[in-house]
């Protein structure tokens, strides 16, 4: 009988706590297990095992077509754990992997920052050409090229896939490696003293490590797990758990908050039963932030608008429906987390919480980059340091020092 199969103990002490259990919680915990096995105990809260309002399921798919580094090495990870995931998981996940190029159209305005990008991304592994307007129609000439003077077609490596089965492929694996689930809701911490460590600054100022977290259970009971090693991991709640360890309600460093705050994303589908653009379609974007591709090859389409602030249910008659017709004229018919500061993850340490770490605010393409994050931040456990690559500029002390890494938006 496998591990999982047992009957379930709940967890008291362990190495490592993640809070968390969506993509990117049960990525870390498939790393730690997977590379330490029963040399870690491995536990995971998460007080909504449906996930149905969790960001996982809102993906915009598989690509590299990023500014930052850090950005396009962790999607190439990505592609190719999940181009190769049945390496990693068991053969009930079905990840339904469709490869497929990304096409991003941009204004003058937008043309030479995305030549820069096209050149870095290629530079670093990945495939993409730059196209002309006179190409772009050849190529897809159901695309209205109108008020455009480029775009950025990938050639390998991007398409879409499941998000939900590579959840569900993270945590089966993970579980059976030995990690714990736990259904509750963390809603406290307890700290300890450490005398031997000292806060420099603070003459008067005792040093207190997190030491327990509380946690409600699905039935109403109040339970406690120690841990050596905490991770949040929880989205859009990241914020708010930081608060329940002081992280934004305190002094000096611990006055500032995990900058992780609930937006929306509505994504649509649509048909269209008459004329519709070729299969080969690419999942595209355009200069407004508008993005659809197709959904099988019915004549079925999603749509959605990539943005940093709350739009209405209704935005898709008066911003999205309009667009894609005028894009594509055949086309003429929930939740994600996002990082208020300067819309890119936090990964890393705590600076002031030694045994505290931080992997959350990816947004919405971050379910393609879990693979690296999980293993990043098992790299950072186990190791001390990060190894597949340096992620250090999306820590939390570029807050301290306020300085921000922004990706460069196409327009």
């Amino acid at each position: 009988m496998k591990k999982y199969e047992q009957e379930a103990v709940f967890p008291r002490n362990v190495d490592v706590l993640v809070i968390g259990g969506g993509g990117v919680g049960s990525s870390i915990a498939f790393w730690l297990k997977k590379m330490a096995r029963d040399g870690l105990n491995v536990a995971v809260v998460e007080k909504d095992p449906t996930y149905k309002n969790s960001s996982t399921g809102m993906s915009v798919g598989l690509t590299q077509q990023f500014s930052l580094p850090e950005s396009i090495q962790m999607s190439l990870f990505g592609t190719e754990f999940i181009r190769n995931y049945r390496q990693h998981f068991d053969n009930n996940v079905d990840l339904r992997y469709t490869p497929f190029g990304h096409l991003t159209l941009a204004t003058e305005k937008g043309a030479e920052q995305l030549i820069e990008n096209s050149k870095l991304q290629n530079e670093m592994g990945a495939r993409n050409e730059i196209l002309i307007p006179e190409k772009i129609k050849s190529k897809f000439p159901w695309i209205n090229t109108d008020g455009i003077a480029l775009g950025c077609h990938g050639l390998e490596k991007e398409g879409w896939f499941d998000p939900f089965e590579l959840l569900m492929g993270y945590k089966s694996k993970a579980m059976e490696f030995g990690a714990h689930y736990v259904d509750g809701e963390a809603y406290g911490f307890k700290f300890r003293e450490q005398n031997d460590i000292v806060i420099v600054g603070g003459e008067d100022v005792k040093y207190k490590a997190l030491d327990k977290v509380q946690i409600k259970m699905a039935n109403g009971d109040l339970k406690e797990i120690k841990f050596a090693i905490c991770v949040i991991a929880a989205g859009a709640e990241s914020g708010n758990l930081g608060k329940l360890a002081n992280i934004g309600n305190g002094s000096g460093i611990l006055g500032l908050p995990i900058p992780v705050e609930l937006r929306q994303r509505h994504m649509y589908s649509f048909s269209i039963e008459k004329t519709s653009p070729a299969l080969a379609q690419p999942l595209t974007i355009d200069p407004s932030g508008t993005f659809f591709r197709r959904d099988g090859i019915g004549g079925q389409f999603i749509a959605g608008q990539l943005s940093n602030g709350n739009l209405p249910e209704s935005d898709f008659e008066t911003t999205i429906k309009p667009t894609l017709a005028n894009r594509v004229p055949a086309l003429n018919l929930p939740n994600y987390e996002s990082n208020t500061y300067d819309d890119n993850g936090i990964l890393g340490p705590h600076p002031l919480y030694h045994n505290l770490y931080i992997a959350t605010g990816f947004s919405g393409f971050g379910i393609q980059q879990t693979p690296a994050i999980g293993k990043a931040i098992s790299e950072l456990i186990m190791d001390g340091q990060f190894r597949l690559f340096d992620y250090s500029r999306l820590g939390f002390d570029r807050f301290i020092v306020d300085q921000p890494i922004k990706e460069a938006v196409i327009v």
